[in-house]
């Protein structure tokens, strides 16, 4: 009888104390036989561990010493955990009864596959794809991120059009299962991103190691979604161009740096403008402050990287799409994956 590898899921809690009362009970109903469940709190100034320690005393607790954000937070709490797979799960995440054995069985299939996602839906709109993760996470040749099922801000309704297992650039965050070996290999998260990106750039990095990333969709998660930082806010957003401009900085071939770093310069200058021109200064001024630690960030942190893993050109990775994403969703209106890939092959 096949030993069925043992599994670690691991809610990174910060203040979440009516996210945990939600959704720890779907998690702790999970059925798999090789299971542990931990809470790593992030030092939370209200009673969710009280609330954890009381009502599910089967859940194991991590106390982290400081809140580093959700990379440097998981990076501090899974040197604690002991496990063959580690599941990062959102604290507002509801999990199906089995949706761990369709992604283990998928994993199980090559052992060079590294990390995985479920299919992601809305908690709120359960038939249509969430936001964080959707279908599976892509990126153009630019270095701008999207899923199948969700480009920018358009979000598809699930009707089973992305419903087979496939390789992909990034898995989301919210549910991610990874190879704790791999994970270490690697270096897990960058701390200095805090949190966004940083499993964007954990997966380029697995995969200049020559791994795979891969999506499952016969594991189903309903995800909140924006439960530390709502879409639209201006944290979220300098964030968000911050730590892509630091990854493309890390991860890029360096013959490619250069040509693709203009132009998201010249794009980021227009989101910029854009930002301004719509009555949304304090956009325009995230995107600004992006940019200047951005540059700080080069003069001193890269200079301590130490990157042992090939640089290879983004052509050659998997969920790459060899076109301009923000080109083909404004002015050709292509708003959805398929709509936008069918036109490049």
């Amino acid at each position: 009888m096949q030993v069925l590898p043992s599994v670690a899921v691991v809610i990174l809690n910060w203040n979440g104390k009516a996210f945990l009362e939600r959704f720890l009970p779907s998690v702790c109903a999970s059925r798999y036989d090789n299971l542990e469940i931990y809470v790593a709190d992030n030092a939370s100034t209200d009673d969710s561990l009280a609330y954890v320690t009381s009502d599910f005393p089967q859940v194991k607790i991590i106390r982290n010493a400081s809140n580093a954000g959700f990379a440097g937070g998981y990076n501090e709490a899974l040197k604690h955990v002991q496990a063959d797979i580690f599941v990062l799960l959102n604290q507002d995440v509801e999990v199906e009864p089995d949706w761990i054995n369709p992604v283990i069985a998928q994993m199980q299939q090559d052992p060079l596959i590294a990390a995985c996602q479920p299919k992601l839906r809305g908690y709120q709109d359960r038939e249509d794809f969430e936001y964080a993760g959707a279908a599976g996470g892509w990126m153009d040749i630019l270095g701008y991120t999207f899923c199948r099922g969700r480009i920018l801000y358009t979000i598809e309704t699930d009707k089973g059009q992305y419903d087979d297992p496939q390789d992909i650039f990034w898995a989301t965050g919210a549910a991610l299962f990874i190879r704790s070996k791999y994970f270490f290999e690697v270096g897990g998260f960058d701390p200095y991103f805090f949190a966004h990106m940083e499993e964007v750039d954990l997966c380029w990095r697995l995969q200049r190691a020559g791994y795979r990333i891969t999506y499952c969709p016969q594991s189903v998660v309903y995800h909140v979604g924006g439960g530390s930082l709502p879409q639209g806010n201006p944290r979220k957003l300098y964030l968000n161009f911050r730590n892509n401009l630091i990854m493309l900085c890390k991860n890029l071939h360096f013959k490619e740096q250069w040509i693709i770093l203009s132009q998201r310069h010249f794009l980021d200058l227009l989101a910029a403008f854009k930002s301004l021109v719509s009555g949304k200064p304090r956009d325009m001024m995230a995107i600004f402050r992006a940019y200047r630690d951005y540059y700080r960030w080069r003069r001193t942190e890269e200079k301590k990287l130490q990157d042992v893993f090939p640089r290879k050109r983004l052509y050659d990775l998997k969920g790459v799409f060899h076109g301009i994403m923000i080109w083909r969703y404004y002015f050709l209106n292509k708003q959805k994956f398929n709509e936008l890939t069918q036109l490049k092959k």
